[in-house]
């Protein structure tokens, strides 16, 4: 296929039928007016024909496949393989936008490291009252085997993804924080190759910065928590194996960082020391970045069922002998019943005020605030607070009345489990839907690594809800990604 794109001889076929939504569009300002930052997409693509457009979509679709990216839908006790859906149409965020997410985005992760190593040490902000012991103390994946215990560098979490969204203001809110094992960065970077390739041109007059250097960022992040004793320090990637979900990602970023790509039977330790069998004999490792989460890392010390961890690798860790990112017990941060207080421990620990404000939340552990959720469940999101992927969600406005019934009993019965949330438009991108552009509801997932730097990856993987009117962005539950796009500062990042 050409790289100059096929005209249509009449009026272009989609932009006349766009439709915007009531909620927030990333595009357009109006019917006839789209944001400055897009105004040159929009000339580029303005005559377009649909022929034309339906062949860059299918190419992307086996640009994927022949690179193999898939991820895999766990459903009735099978995996089913899926290639990752892909949108052509890029996501566009201003210089100055991003510079405001970026600030926000490392000042939370600060605070949640000062958190983390509070909350395992001297817990001040729980005898301060800030945030109610109970929550902490109680919460699933608080682990007191860590109370105590001295991570390298006072870093508890290298790599997180939180998940921004724009209400019908346009304003940034943090929906909710990942801290264990974050995943979608290999989308992210696979994203961006196969747009360069099926739609070169749309680069042309954008100056994009670059999100490629990521996997020598994390390689970074992963030598310097090294134990100091490591001179030249040996990394691996500890996966649960290639039946796992975002296995691809696994293998995608070890290649990426030149590192090996191990299972739990590949590492054992001797002597409080972790060791990788290799054909030359064992070789020490220093660092282990993890895709395991905790219950499954060691069947010494948390689940004995585990086939998946190292048997005495908790150990080796206590002892400081090797590094993990994520450290054990980082999903405190990430429960759902601790983010309405991520404002306030960013005011604890760092005297600011938030840079991204959260979405307003109602905790059903309270009972005026139960009282509130249980008399508006068709209005209301639910979640469980230690469920991800968008399952064991109730989205109000699209449930049934048996549906919000077993949320009633559920949340009655066990009210610290869950949180609710005003149910928000999430803002709208163009999406390419059978050859014209219709609008899809969309989030976004920016990478920050935390080591001797902090570092808030340009872009991040903006995630697509593709059945029309669905809120669900979770690829998961059919949605799928866009190449999201940070431009250079000089104005709307306009190549000179």
């Amino acid at each position: 296929m050409s790289d100059t794109l096929q005209l249509s001889d009449g009026s272009p076929p989609f932009w006349g039928d766009y439709e915007i939504a009531d909620a927030f569009d990333e595009m357009f300002v109006a019917a006839d007016e789209v944001r400055p930052h897009y105004a040159s997409l929009r000339a580029s693509l303005q005559h377009a024909s649909e022929e034309d457009l339906r062949r860059r979509k299918a190419m992307t679709e086996l640009s994927m496949r022949q690179d193999g990216v898939g991820f895999t839908v766990y459903r009735a006790e099978e995996g089913i393989e899926r290639i990752w859906p892909m949108d052509p149409m890029p996501r566009i965020i201003p210089a100055d936008e991003w510079q405001r997410i970026e600030a926000g985005l490392t000042q939370r992760i600060n605070a949640i490291n000062l958190f983390l190593w509070d909350i395992y040490h001297e817990q001040h902000i729980l005898r301060d009252k800030v945030v109610p012991p109970y929550l902490v103390l109680q919460g699933d994946s608080f682990r007191r085997e860590f109370v105590g215990v001295d991570v390298p560098r006072r870093i508890y979490v290298h790599i997180s993804g939180s998940d921004l969204i724009r209400d019908a203001g346009g304003e940034y809110f943090v929906l909710e924080d990942n801290a264990r094992t974050p995943s979608g960065v290999s989308y992210m970077l696979q994203n961006r190759q196969v747009l360069k390739r099926v739609f070169p041109t749309l680069f042309n007059k954008y100056d994009v910065l670059p999100n490629d250097h990521y996997p020598s960022h994390l390689l970074e992040v992963l030598r310097h928590i090294a134990p100091e004793s490591a001179i030249d320090p040996t990394v691996v990637l500890l996966s649960p194996g290639m039946y796992n979900s975002a296995y691809f990602e696994h293998s995608f970023l070890a290649q990426r960082m030149g590192i090996e790509l191990v299972e739990g039977r590949d590492l054992l330790v001797d002597n409080n020391r972790v060791f990788m069998r290799t054909t030359r004999g064992l070789q020490q490792v220093d660092t282990i970045y993890r895709r395991i989460d905790d219950d499954f890392l060691d069947p010494l010390v948390f689940r004995p069922d585990s086939v998946l961890g190292v048997p005495g690798l908790v150990n080796a860790y206590r002892a400081g002998n090797v590094a993990l990112a994520n450290s054990i017990g980082t999903g405190i941060a990430d429960d759902k019943g601790i983010y309405p207080f991520i404002p306030a421990i960013i005011r604890y620990y760092l005297q600011q005020e938030p840079l991204l404000n959260n979405v307003e939340t109602f905790r059903p552990d309270v009972p005026a605030e139960l009282h509130h959720v249980l008399n508006n469940l068709e209005k209301l999101v639910v979640k469980r607070v230690n469920q991800s992927g968008g399952y064991g969600m109730l989205i109000g406005p699209a449930s049934t009345a048996e549906e919000r019934e077993s949320f009633r009993v559920q949340i009655k019965a066990f009210p610290r489990d869950f949180i609710a949330q005003p149910t928000i438009q999430l803002s709208t991108h163009p999406t390419l839907i059978d050859g014209k552009l219709e609008g899809r509801h969309i989030d976004l997932r920016p990478f920050v690594l935390c080591g001797e730097r902090t570092v808030v990856t340009p872009g991040g993987l903006t995630r697509v809800a593709l059945p029309k009117g669905s809120l669900v962005v979770n690829s998961s539950q059919g949605g799928g990604s866009k190449d999201t796009w940070v431009l250079a500062e000089h104005p709307a990042g306009i190549k000179r």
